[in-house]
Parts: C-alpha cells; structure tokens; sequence
C-alpha cells in the first residue's frame, strides 16, 4: 500500500485526467494511505492477542489478501481511465466491480474475526482492551456504510443503468467538493461516516497512548480505572459523532453546513462528553484506594484510604 501511495502521488503531478470531477489518482493515493493506516493497526491489536493467534493470522491474512485485490482493481481502472466503483458499462468493468464486492464483503468478515478475538482477549490493561474492542466495533460499522453506497441512486435501475450507486446524497457525485477529501459541499456524502468509523481504529489508541503519556504528570490519570472511565466516554462519544454524520449525510446535508437538528444533536453530545470527562476525574478523589497496614503481630492488614 505504501508503494502505490508513492505512485499515485507521482501520478497526481504527471497525469492531468479528471475522473467524476477529481483527478484521476486521487482515488488510489486516498485508498493506499488508509489501507496503510488500518493494516498497522489491526496488526498491532493482533500481536496484543494472548490466545487465537493462529485464528488471528489467518483473519489478518485474508484482510491483507482482499486489500490487496481492492486495490489492484481500483489502480488497474485508473490505469484504464475508468471508474472503479459503481461501473456497470461494460461485462469487464462490471465484472471488476462485482469481485470488489466480494472482496469487501470478505475484507469485513476478515475484521469481524479479529474483532472476536479482540472480545475474547484477557488483556492486563482494561483501558486498552476496551480501546481496541470499541474501535474496531466503530470501524466495523463504519466499513458498512460502504454498503450503503451501492444501493441505486434517485434515476438509476440495477441491471439497466450504467452506473448504480453513489458516494453523495441528493446530489449527483463529481459536483462541488471539499479540497482534499473530495467530499460534497453541496449534498449528503457517506463518505464522510465511513472516514470516521474506519479511523477509529486509529484515533482511539491515539487517545489512550496520550493519556498513558501524561500520566507520569498527573495522580488522576495514573490511576488505571480513571483511564479506562474516560476512554468508555471518549469510546461514546466518537460512537455517536460516527452516528451523527451519518445521519446528516443521509437527509442529504453537507458536513460543512449543518441545519439546526444537526447542531442541536452536536451540541448535546458536546455536553454529555464534557460532563462524562469531568466524572470521570473527579472519581479518583472519592474511589477508596486500598492501602495495606501491619498488624503488631506482622500480619498485613488492607485499610481503605482516600486521596
């Protein structure tokens, strides 16, 4: 994946093609950069497993196989100057679009069964256990939105149209768009959700890793069950961050101009993430911490303790 994220950066700067309104290599630099990021971080999760590894290559394997598949397609079309997804206009690119298909459908159940093992695991750290189970649950569900996308768009008939399915809602795909992601500016994208679950995996451990990093500097955040507290929040509250862009890209409205429901619905989970951290560290000063005393006999005795 990194060595075709390097050539579809050169071929951003050599090939001037446009591709439903994007440059043509936009679409495999996109998809090798967040392949790169997915396969470290499933693989770090499994190397964390203390039983079903072997279940566990095997599961990574497959994800590592269809990834690969994935992406020989979407670049040999490039290469093609076709569309990759969504292409019924010839038996060939149908046929291309079809084994996609297949190959997501395995890459998820590939997931799926680390998530398992990942569920089943008994690891010594309760926040990073917790940490992994929810982000990888969110980029499951992320990964479905994909789903979503091959479902036939207002005027379009499977088996007739040349193009069936889209990534915007309520717009056509190739209008206005975001500078990078390429997202809608002028419609519901489901992009946008599947971005988001899909980097759970990636964003979650980044929060625990700097938690665990200033730790060293604070008493709350030393103590392990604050950590695994304000993770469940944080696992929460991107949970329903995921469930809200997905919402406002199904009613049709761009991520960059929300209405008053979407607002609403942010600010509530604003508040309820705030209120949820500042529990969370304020329960390190009431938990009784046991401290162990001597009986005159030697005999150790535990006392509750109150910081």
């Amino acid at each position: 994946m990194a060595v075709v994220a390097v050539i579809s950066a050169v071929g951003l700067v050599v090939d001037d093609r446009v591709l439903v309104g994007a440059r043509i290599w936009f679409k495999p630099l996109k998809f090798s950069v967040s392949f790169v990021a997915y396969g470290l971080s499933l693989a770090w999760m499994l190397s964390l497993l203390d039983r079903g590894r072997r279940a566990g290559w095997w599961a990574g394997t497959v994800v590592t196989a269809t990834s690969a598949v994935e992406m020989a397609i979407i670049t040999g079309q490039v290469v093609r100057g076709k569309r990759s997804h969504f292409n019924h206009q010839t038996p060939l690119d149908e046929a291309l679009f079809n084994t996609m298909a297949v190959t997501v459908v395995i890459l998820w159940l590939g997931t799926l069964a680390i998530a398992v093992l990942l569920l089943r695991a008994r690891l010594p750290d309760r926040a990073a256990a917790w940490t992994m189970r929810c982000g990888i649950a969110v980029a499951l569900a992320g990964a479905a939105v994909g789903f979503l996308m091959t479902q036939p768009a207002p005027g379009q008939v499977r088996g007739e149209s040349s193009i069936v399915g889209a990534h915007s809602v309520g717009v056509p795909d190739g209008g206005p768009s975001m500078p990078l992601t390429g997202w809608s500016t002028t419609g519901g994208d489901l992009r946008i959700p599947h971005f988001v679950g899909m980097h759970a995996l990636q964003l979650l451990p980044l929060l625990l890793m700097a938690l665990m990093s200033l730790a060293p500097r604070s008493a709350r955040l030393a103590d392990p069950r604050v950590r695994l507290r304000l993770v469940l929040v944080a696992c929460a509250a991107y949970a329903a961050v995921f469930a809200l862009v997905l919402w406002q890209a199904l009613r049709g409205r761009p991520l960059i101009h929300p209405d008053g429901a979407t607002l609403t619905v942010a600010g509530l989970i604003a508040g309820a993430t705030i209120a949820g951290a500042v529990a969370a560290l304020r329960s390190h000063a009431s938990t009784p911490l046991p401290v162990k005393d001597v009986e005159p006999s030697g005999k150790p005795v535990e006392k509750e303790l109150v910081p």
